[in-house]
C-alpha cells in the first residue's frame, strides 16, 4: 500500500515539474533615452537661465520609474535562473518509475527520501514560477509607467522649446546679473531678500548661497526662507507665515523679478506659465519644501 501511494505521488510530481515557462515581458525605455532627454533639459535650463521646475520634476519621476523598472527586471532574471537551477537538480535526481518502485532490492526508505526531495523541489519550483508571473506583471506595469514618464518629459521639452521667443523677451526685461560681494548673491537676490524680510518675520533664518550647488543656490540667485527648525514641518502660525509669503511673492513676483518659488511640495514657475503645479516626492520634509519657502530670481 505504501509503494502504491508513492507511485501516485511521483505521478503528481511529474505534473508539477512540467509547469509552463513564463511569458516574455514588455520592452522597457532605456537609460540612454533618459540621458538624452536630461541633456536636452539641461540645454533648456541654460536657455531659460535657470532650472525649469516642470522639467526637473518630470526628470525625477522618469528616473525613479526607470530605476524601478530596471530593479524589477534584475529580480525577474534572478528568479528565472533559480527556476532553471531547480529544474536541473530535479533532472539529476531523476524520476521514480514504477519498475524501480516495485524492485525488491530497492530500499523503500531511500525511495521515500527521493520522493520527499522531489516534492520539495516541485513545490519550490511551482512557487518560483508563480512569483515570476507576479514579477512579470509588476515589471510590465513599471515599464509602462516609465514609458509614460519619458513621453511626458519629451512633450514638455517640445512645448518649452516652442516658447523660446517669449522667454527671451521675459529674460531681456530683467536682464542678467552676476553674483558678487562677500555673500556671493546677485543684486536682485539681495534686494528681494531685503524686501521679504521687511514684510515677514524670519525667526528661523534664511539660507542663500550654497557653493557647488548645480541649481540657483550655487549661482547666488536663490534663498530658502525657513518656516520652522530644519527638518520639521511648518504648522500653525509658522505654516500660515509661509502661505502668506508665497501669496505675496506671486502677487509681487513680476515687480521684483521672482523666477519661481517652491513651497509645500508645489512649485510656481513664471516662465512656464505660472500657477501652482504639484512636485513629486523628493523623500523628506526639507526636500519637499515643507519647512521653507524656496525663492529663485531672474
Amino acid at each position: 500500500m505504501r509503494i502504491w501511494r508513492l507511485a501516485v505521488l511521483v505521478a503528481a510530481l511529474a505534473g508539477l515539474l512540467g509547469l509552463p515557462a513564463p511569458s516574455p515581458v514588455l520592452a522597457a525605455p532605456t537609460p540612454a533615452e533618459l540621458r538624452k532627454l536630461t541633456k536636452q533639459a539641461a540645454r533648456l535650463n541654460d536657455l531659460y537661465r535657470g532650472q525649469i521646475q516642470s522639467l526637473e520634476d518630470l526628470r525625477v519621476q522618469a528616473k525613479k520609474a526607470t530605476d524601478t523598472s530596471g530593479g524589477l527586471q534584475a529580480q525577474l532574471n534572478a528568479a528565472r535562473a533559480e527556476v532553471s537551477r531547480i529544474a536541473q537538480t530535479s533532472y539529476m535526481v531523476g524520476p521514480l518509475d514504477g519498475v524501480r518502485l516495485l524492485t525488491p532490492s530497492t530500499d523503500p526508505y531511500t525511495l521515500l527520501g527521493q520522493a520527499a526531495n522531489l516534492t520539495h523541489m516541485a513545490q519550490e519550483r511551482a512557487h518560483r514560477v508563480e512569483s515570476i508571473q507576479k514579477l512579470i506583471d509588476k515589471s510590465n506595469d513599471a515599464k509602462i509607467n516609465a514609458s509614460e514618464k519619458i513621453e511626458k518629459m519629451r512633450k514638455e521639452i517640445k512645448a518649452l522649446e516652442s516658447k523660446k521667443g517669449e522667454i527671451q523677451k521675459l529674460l531681456q526685461k530683467y536682464g542678467f546679473q552676476q553674483p558678487g560681494g562677500a555673500e556671493g548673491l546677485t543684486p536682485r537676490m539681495i534686494s528681494v531678500r531685503a524686501e521679504i524680510m521687511a514684510n515677514f518675520p524670519m525667526k528661523y533664518g534664511v539660507g542663500c548661497l550654497r557653493p557647488g550647488d548645480p541649481g540657483e543656490h550655487g549661482k547666488g540667485r536663490a534663498c530658502d526662507f525657513m518656516m520652522s527648525g530644519g527638518g520639521r514641518m511648518a504648522g500653525g502660525s509658522d505654516g500660515a507665515n509661509g502661505d502668506a509669503l508665497a501669496a505675496w511673492l506671486i502677487k509681487n513676483g513680476a515687480r521684483i523679478g521672482v523666477m519661481y518659488i517652491i513651497w509645500k511640495q508645489r512649485y510656481y514657475d513664471i516662465r512656464s506659465g505660472g500657477g501652482w503645479d504639484p512636485m513629486s516626492d523628493r523623500g523628506g520634509v526639507t526636500a519637499n519644501h515643507y519647512d521653507h519657502v524656496h525663492v529663485s530670481v531672474f
